[in-house]
């Protein structure tokens, strides 16, 4: 059975219950969050901090979280039970919902299985009709919770149109699967026919697309096949204009991987040619976008012979990058690699505002003094 939105809510198989009764089936009326998570889940904990807050805040309009733990890795059922009460009163300890425990599987294939939901931490959203309105990551709920609780969910065309990608993101994940366990195994073919299969099936999926290029150039060391499916990859990335796809084809084309194979580099600097010179053209950006871009082109300058236009695009990508409003961790690893990628590129200690960096050598990519012979500007 396919479990998505519309679907009628599946019942509850849990075999034990922690802070609360038993809960066999969702009871029309009523609104429930099933927060599928695992004690070994390291995201688990601040969603169910947040399910706490939404419980407490909704409780009076019909809102029931239920935690579900089907993942447990314990040998019996009472020690996955003991295992999970200790990490409740640790990490959750003014929890306010039950918690029911499966170690049947049932739960998981009942639910995450059906409806193509691999990770965890995973929610599930039952709306007053005992339908299924809503599957995905917790971090959405603030913004999906109050349109359930007044009905507008459901019908809306943002629900139907976040369903459709997830299902497409779980069927690509079952492919990626198959596609990694063949690899594994050195088995070409089966990973090719799965790669195919994939395709055919979800025509717009990158991760597949890319996967393709990667097997065919990188595994089975067919150049002719995978160059062509490697070029028409670069045109349909240009002719959609997607930052996921212009960003994942310059890494394919620019990245480490290809630095000990026989990719003709002819082929390689006319893909991120196409690649860079559209990139740049384009205008309306925001500053976020283009310190991604800029950062994402300069190694093909520096590998075409360019070295100061690389320069050039990184010290952009450091000045339009310190603008960004994300959170400080990340930016500053974020700088960190860019800088360290120009000191790279320019064979000397280089700083940026408090940080700094020096040059490494046995860089991927003619990142290094020694590759500046090799590509001279």
């Amino acid at each position: 059975m396919n479990l998505s939105m519309e679907s009628q809510a599946p019942a509850i198989q849990a075999q034990n219950w922690i802070g609360g009764e038993p809960l066999a089936n969702c009871q029309p009326g009523k609104v429930y969050v099933l927060e599928f998570f695992s004690t070994t889940c390291g995201f688990c904990v601040g969603p169910m901090l947040n399910l706490i807050q939404l419980q407490e805040k909704y409780r009076d309009r019909g809102l029931e979280v239920v935690g579900v733990a089907a993942e447990e890795r314990a040998a019996t059922a009472d020690e996955a039970q003991a295992n999970l009460e200790a990490w409740l009163t640790e990490k959750v300890p003014r929890l306010n919902f039950r918690v029911g425990i499966d170690c049947t599987g049932e739960m998981k294939k009942l639910w995450k299985e059906a409806s193509f939901s691999f990770g965890l931490p995973c929610s599930f959203v039952v709306d007053r009709d005992s339908r299924i309105a809503f599957i995905g990551h917790p971090t959405e709920l603030d913004d999906v919770l109050p349109k359930v609780l007044d009905g507008s969910w459901r019908s809306s065309d943002q629900a139907k149109a976040a369903d459709r990608k997830r299902i497409a993101k779980g069927r690509e994940d079952v492919f990626l699967s198959k596609i990694s366990a063949a690899v594994k195994l050195k088995d070409w073919k089966t990973a090719l026919s799965a790669i195919e299969e994939g395709i055919a099936l979800l025509p717009d999926s990158l991760q597949l697309r890319m996967a393709h290029a990667h097997l065919l150039l990188l595994k089975m060391r067919d150049m002719q096949t995978g160059l062509a499916v490697l070029r028409q990859l670069v045109r349909d990335a240009i002719d959609r204009n997607a930052e996921d796809w212009l960003l994942g084809l310059l890494s394919q084309l620019f990245g480490p991987k290809y630095d000990d194979m026989d990719f003709p580099s002819v082929e390689r600097l006319a893909m991120g040619k196409e690649l860079s010179e559209h990139i740049l053209a384009l205008t309306g950006l925001k500053d976020e976008v283009k310190a991604s871009y800029y950062r994402a082109v300069a190694p093909y300058y520096y590998e075409s012979g360019n070295k100061a236009r690389a320069e050039e695009l990184l010290e952009l990508a450091l000045k339009v990058g310190d603008g960004v409003p994300v959170p400080d961790n990340i930016k500053q690893l974020w700088l960190n690699d860019v800088l360290q990628t120009l000191a790279n590129y320019k064979g000397e200690k280089v700083s940026h505002g408090a940080l700094w960096a020096a040059p490494k050598e046995n860089v991927p990519n003619g990142a290094t003094p020694k590759a500046e012979k090799k590509n001279p500007a």
